[in-house]
C-alpha cells in the first residue's frame, strides 16, 4: 500500500503565525492555517487539522462502511457521511481532540436495517483512521433509507 505525504510551512509565533498545508501526494491544492483561525467559530477560508481529519475519516469511515455492507449482502445505493472532530482544552495543558461524531445515511438494499446498524457499528470499529484514533471519544449516528 502507497504512503501518502502532506506539509506544512509554517511562519511565526502560535498566536500571530500562519502557515500553508500542502497535499503533495495528490497536489489537490495547498491551504492556508492559522491557530486564530483554527480556534474562532468561522474558519473564515482557512483549514485546521481537525477539519483536514474530519476530512479523512468521513472519507474512510465511507470506504469501510461500503466494505462492510458489500459483506453482509447488502447493495450500496447512497452513503452521506460527515464528521465533526471538536478541539477544546487538555486537563492536562493545551489543547486535544475532545471528540468525533460521525453522522451517516444510507440508501442500500438487499439487507434490513438490523443490519445497516450493524455493519455501520462495524465500520466504526474498523475503519483504519477509527483505530488510529483510539484516544477519542467517536460516537455515530446512523439512519438506514430504504
Amino acid at each position: 500500500m502507497p504512503t501518502r505525504t502532506a506539509r506544512t510551512a509554517w511562519n511565526g509565533s502560535l498566536e500571530t503565525g500562519e502557515g500553508q498545508v500542502e497535499m503533495t501526494s495528490s497536489k489537490v491544492g495547498t491551504y492556508g492555517v492559522s491557530f486564530p483561525k483554527r480556534a474562532a467559530d468561522d474558519a473564515n477560508g482557512s483549514t485546521s487539522p481537525e477539519e483536514l481529519l474530519a476530512a479523512a475519516h468521513s472519507a474512510c469511515y465511507a470506504m469501510q462502511f461500503s466494505a462492510v455492507l458489500g459483506a453482509a449482502g447488502g447493495t450500496v445505493e447512497a452513503l452521506d457521511v460527515k464528521a465533526d472532530v471538536s478541539l477544546g482544552p487538555d486537563s492536562a495543558g493545551g489543547f486535544k481532540l475532545t471528540g468525533i461524531h460521525l453522522t451517516v445515511a444510507g440508501e442500500v438494499s438487499g439487507i434490513d436495517e438490523a443490519a445497516f446498524l450493524s455493519a455501520a457499528d462495524e465500520a466504526k470499529a474498523t475503519c483504519p483512521v477509527s483505530k488510529a484514533l483510539t484516544g477519542v471519544d467517536i460516537t455515530l449516528d446512523a439512519t438506514f433509507e430504504s
